[in-house]
């Protein structure tokens, strides 16, 4: 489902799945559009997720859809 933040009128993805690199697992979880999310604890293995180089987050490096300021080409969050 695409959805527009108040501060503006370009759509862009609000749910990402992040899947684990150690152990597979998979979370849908809605992204926060006005801060990053830097660390996230796996619900499967219990490792603590941190963005791979380069990358602003974890759902940038692990999730399906990269975070709403990428999406809208604003930059990292």
């Amino acid at each position: 489902m695409s959805i527009a933040p108040e501060s503006s009128t370009r759509p862009f993805e609000k749910m990402s799945t992040l899947t684990c690199p150690h152990c597979g697992q998979t979370s849908t979880d809605e992204m926060p559009t006005n801060a990053c999310r830097y660390f996230y604890d796996c619900t499967g293995c219990g490792v603590t997720l941190k963005p791979k180089p380069g990358d602003c987050c974890v759902y940038c490096s692990y999730g399906d859809v990269k975070c709403p300021p990428i999406q809208l080409g604003d930059g990292c969050c």
